[in-house]
């Protein structure tokens, strides 16, 4: 396998025990590089270590679980540690631990409200805080945020969870100025409809096959995303053939937000 310029290079992926970190945690590995997978769940991340360390064996790439509450400080601090303490450094984050609850607002509780705003937006906040000393340290690096179309369109019920997608995207841009001469470059992702256990949330069977019907004739392209796409532009974001690319966010949707919204 040819060298490719991720080859040994250390990552952080949260969020990493299914869906889109998971498959990114795949891909770094894949290209060679050593990725903490971090997730709360711990079962989990050790599923996407074991399937990582599959696809790379030939690409020199490794990976190890730790399991992690991003929107805890201390369980950050622990997960950026064990990356330097296990690889030697830190060179790309992927702030990509998300969660969603599906209500209207005035039957959204306090404490749901506190918690999608604790993982999805703190999390992000405190996974780059105390990354951003160990990029420096390296003389540079990547922090890639994951945010959606959701943090551009909104939709009913999922307000804590739009919220904080349109407040990643203000996030990644004050990093990029703040990082831009410390050589560290942030960008967001923001994924249209993709096949993930959030997407379809509780639902089942017969309410399942609906969902997924609307979902895949809504999209302008005829399917659905899959993780594996996203994974890869993460990647693509990581590599140093954009390093001029800093403060913005990728739309990678399926044509979804050009879509014109009426019947046509």
């Amino acid at each position: 396998m040819s060298k490719t310029d991720l080859q040994g290079k250390v990552a952080i992926v949260t969020g990493a025990s299914q869906g889109i970190g998971r498959a990114a945690a795949i891909e770094f590995v894949r290209e060679g590089a050593c990725v903490v997978a971090a997730a709360r769940s711990k079962t989990g991340c050790e599923e996407t270590v074991s399937l990582a360390k599959a696809a790379g064996h030939e690409s020199g790439g490794d990976a190890i679980a730790i399991p992690t509450d991003v929107s805890r400080s201390e369980d950050v601090q622990r997960m950026i540690q064990a990356a330097v303490d296990s690889f030697g450094g830190l060179d790309v984050l992927v702030n990509n631990a998300g969660i969603s609850i599906d209500l209207p607002v005035e039957e959204l509780t306090e404490e749901e409200w506190d918690r999608v705003i604790d993982i999805n937006l703190k999390g992000h906040f405190l996974c780059a805080k105390y990354a951003i000393p160990h990029l420096r340290a390296r003389g540079g690096g990547v922090i890639i945020n994951m945010s959606s179309v959701l943090g551009m369109s909104a939709m009913p019920r999922i307000a804590a969870y739009c919220s904080t997608k349109y407040a990643i995207m203000g996030l990644t841009q004050v990093l990029a100025l703040e990082l831009a001469r410390d050589g560290i470059r942030v960008n967001a992702i923001a994924p249209g409809s993709v096949d993930t256990a959030m997407l379809w949330g509780t639902l089942k069977g017969e309410e399942l096959e609906q969902a997924r019907q609307i979902c895949t004739e809504a999209q302008p392209v005829g399917y659905i995303g899959t993780p594996q796409q996203i994974a890869r532009a993460a990647v693509w974001l990581a590599k140093n053939e954009v390093d001029f690319m800093t403060g913005s966010c990728l739309l990678i949707d399926g044509g979804m937000m050009a879509k014109f919204p009426g019947p046509l």
